[in-house]
């Protein structure tokens, strides 16, 4: 069994592996990044660590994520390769706020290519109706994940 972190983007449900989470906030104001695409929300200071924040449904969907209560800053360890060490990334989620526990052999392939959408991973039928697996590594297109980890930059002590 494995644990997941549910979001929503619309009325669709999406899980991310809950291994990959390092951290779950409340919605936090973000340093703009002018220039960065759109739905990259901005960054956020952590731990002396800026940290690139994604907005999940503005990257899904072109509007971005409602503020309210129910939307996260989750933090996860991403990498582009196995061999390289993770880095934090945050996903800004609308609606993360519930985890599911099953089996990853749940999830199955849903025979349709998700083109530029390479994030979209198999699917599993529920009680909520589909939910579909999000893979980390592979959220950021090559372009942007050059943008944003050009360098390991720590924000100096205040």
């Amino acid at each position: 069994m494995k644990l997941f972190l549910l979001f929503r983007l619309g009325n669709d449900h999406y899980a991310l592996d809950a291994a990959e989470v390092a951290e779950v906030l409340p919605l936090v104001t973000l340093k703009q990044m002018p220039g960065a695409p759109g739905w990259v929300a901005g960054l956020l200071a952590r731990r002396g660590q800026t940290v690139p924040v994604i907005d999940m449904t503005a990257l899904a969907t072109g509007v971005p994520a409602a503020l309210r209560t129910s939307t996260r800053t989750v933090l996860v360890h991403y990498r582009r390769q196995a061999s390289e060490p993770p880095r934090l990334l945050g996903l800004r989620l609308e609606h993360a706020t519930e985890t599911l526990r099953c089996a990853p052999e749940s999830f199955a392939d849903g025979g349709i290519d998700p083109g530029i959408a390479r994030y979209l991973g198999p699917v599993r039928h529920d009680a909520r109706g589909l939910v579909q697996w999000v893979r980390v590594n592979a959220l950021l297109p090559d372009h942007v994940h050059a943008m944003l980890f050009a360098d390991d930059l720590a924000l100096p002590a205040p």
